[in-house]
């Protein structure tokens, strides 16, 4: 009995035969789906422990349990200082997925390309139910990596026409063009109150540390302007101002979590609209906020790692990628762990 392994190599070679194109718009097709579907399992709000120097690095586990076919588990550390101190991204995480009636060990995948991929389609998808149609200018606070994916799931389904980009470290901003050279946009790197007055949609996509936020003024923002927010994921650490939340419409992924740890850290409960997964059900209810402020609070939860776990194997499966090995031990003899097969 094997486990499907999909290595970093395996990673690079299905997105240079398939195309970046390929996997986003399978990426939001398929959460798209399970946004809408009646039963999608249950996805625990993440937990985990601060690491390493500081209070801002951290290792965190996102189960999703799919009762009587399988887990899928995420683990995934935030390291703010990896680019800069050891060239490693923000994000590193690795996914895993077990059969739920026996426990065994299915498939083990990079995590880091498709925690990028499935939390911008989320944006995507978020930003497609509450964001004017005609949206054109995209605005990005943060010139990371996560920016990248945001920028690509965006221009799937917006008819962008330029990114404006703001970034408290120069070099981030200027090397953006280049890293998204294959949408063919118009990009500018601008001031922050530039960008708040002509983006119709605004992604914050920042490590900005605990109690160092907001980073977003909000005094020049457009009447209707969607913001995605993707970087609060600790308590204490927040990008958007709360003022701007509390005269806006706010929809979060997963609200216990936001509420913890998101942009809804700032708010209560009674203040949220319906999470994102009731207004992809009744989209009706969000298309009529669209002429105001939008928010949505994305902490990213382990359903989404699960749908992008499947697309994963999918197109790997479809390409004949990847490699089959034994990793657990099964014994010949169940009851005796010193027999081999």
């Amino acid at each position: 009995m094997e486990t499907t392994i999909l290595t970093r190599q395996h990673v690079a070679k299905l997105v240079k035969e398939s195309g970046n194109d390929r996997f986003m718009d399978r990426m939001i097709v398929r959460l798209r789906e399970a946004f809408t579907a009646s039963d999608t399992g249950v996805s625990p709000a993440r937990d985990g422990f601060v690491r390493g120097p500081g209070d801002t690095a951290i290792l965190e586990w996102m189960p999703h349990h799919d009762p009587g076919r399988s887990i899928t588990i995420k683990t995934v550390a935030y390291t703010p200082s990896n680019p800069t101190t050891y060239q490693l991204p923000t994000i590193i995480g690795s996914l895993t997925r077990y059969d739920d009636v026996t426990g065994r060990l299915l498939a083990i995948c990079d995590g880091i390309l498709p925690t990028a991929i499935r939390t911008g389609a989320a944006s995507a998808i978020a930003s497609g139910l509450l964001a004017r149609p005609d949206s054109r200018v995209l605005g990005l606070v943060g010139a990371g990596a996560q920016a990248v994916t945001q920028a690509h799931a965006l221009s799937r389904v917006f008819p962008l026409e330029q990114i404006l980009v703001h970034d408290i470290e120069p070099a981030h901003a200027g090397s953006f063009a280049d890293r998204v050279d294959f949408l063919g946009l118009d990009v500018r790197v601008v001031g922050l109150a530039e960008l708040e007055a002509a983006s119709d949609i605004i992604c914050t996509v920042t490590s900005v540390g605990v109690g160092e936020g907001p980073v977003l003024s909000g005094e020049n923002l457009r009447p209707h302007v969607h913001i995605n927010a993707i970087g609060a994921d600790l308590i204490g650490k927040i990008e958007v101002p709360r003022a701007v939340l509390e005269s806006a419409f706010v929809t979060a992924d997963h609200v216990a979590q936001a509420l913890r740890e998101g942009e809804c850290q700032q708010l209560e409960a009674a203040d949220l609209g319906p999470d994102l997964m009731s207004l992809c059900g009744d989209p009706r209810t969000a298309a009529g906020r669209r002429d105001r402020v939008t928010v949505f609070d994305s902490t990213g939860f382990a359903l989404e790692d699960h749908v992008a776990l499947d697309v994963f194997l999918e197109l790997a499966e479809e390409a004949g990628i990847g490699d089959r090995l034994q990793v657990e031990h099964l014994p010949d003899d169940a009851l005796n762990p010193y027999s081999f097969q």
